[in-house]
């Protein structure tokens, strides 16, 4: 099974890049396979990023962000198959290596990614990359009253509109999952059919999956999501219903379903989250 790393796995491959990258000078930069730069082209991209200090590296829903000393931010998305690696001696030899920057202390930082999907902005302002995407879920921006009135104004499920990235940053399959199954909401209710109650607990699901999944180093299930470091992420081992069909529900022991929304797999408990007559 291949998915897309959440704000868990984001967030936690930012941490890690920090403390490697932080401070550091980019000395030399190759774009190994053109298509992973987005913008600019990638001989400008290059150009740009030589002799660039790296001073912040933080997340912005699914994106890692890079501040520079010219100025300018450069945008990470990982998609299904990205991932960095820190090399002290050379490069590696990685065949899916798509683009590796080498430091001023002599270390490489490579991109891989499998799939091709990866991409890298190069922007004066991250806005125009990040500017449509909804507040992040561990911010002080996502109150329990924020969602009561945005889910009021929806007519479409619940689930796909938890993913949708504008409605709110860094939500994905897995967490989106974990949360309705903790919250006892069914994937498939109508979002404006919540009550303030409902969404008050959803909010405090959602809460509560992420900081569990960033705790836990992130959810590592199919072998692609890894540290810069190779290490992975432990929170598989604590997922309720997400990749669980059949398996018993941990909170009333019936068997946990599996159905398809928008393409994307649904994990939930038919009778903990039984679909409401409303």
């Amino acid at each position: 099974m291949v998915r897309m790393p959440e704000l868990p796995e984001v967030e936690t491959i930012a941490r890690h890049l920090a403390p490697v990258l932080t401070g550091q000078t980019i000395a030399r930069i190759d774009v190994l396979w053109v298509r992973t730069v987005d913008r600019p082209t990638a001989g400008a991209f290059c150009a740009a990023l030589t002799g660039a200090r790296i001073l912040h590296i933080d997340r912005r829903g699914k994106f890692i962000q890079t501040a520079l000393s010219t100025g300018q931010t450069l945008l990470t998305h990982l998609r299904m198959s990205g991932k960095f690696a820190v090399y002290r001696d050379g490069p590696g030899e990685d065949k899916h290596a798509r683009l590796r920057w080498q430091l001023g202390d002599g270390a490489w930082v490579v991109f891989i990614d499998q799939r091709k999907f990866g991409r890298f902005y190069l922007v004066d302002d991250p806005r125009e990359i990040t500017g449509d995407l909804g507040p992040e879920p561990l911010s002080a921006d996502f109150t329990p009253a924020w969602l009561a009135a945005r889910l009021a104004q929806r007519r479409g499920e619940i689930k796909p509109l938890l993913l949708d990235q504008r409605f709110i940053a860094g939500l994905g399959n897995i967490y989106a999952s974990e949360a309705l199954w903790q919250a006892g909401i069914h994937p498939q209710r109508v979002a404006g059919t919540l009550s303030v109650t409902e969404a008050e607990r959803l909010h405090a699901a959602i809460v509560a999956a992420l900081r569990a999944g960033l705790e836990n180093g992130g959810t590592s299930l199919d072998g692609l999501y890894a540290y810069p470091s190779g290490g992975t992420g432990r929170h598989q081992d604590y997922l309720r219903v997400y990749d669980r069909a059949g398996e018993q529900c941990p909170r009333c022991g019936y068997a946990v379903e599996r159905i398809v929304q928008g393409q994307r797999s649904t994990y939930f408990c038919p009778v903990c989250q039984a679909l409401a007559k409303v």
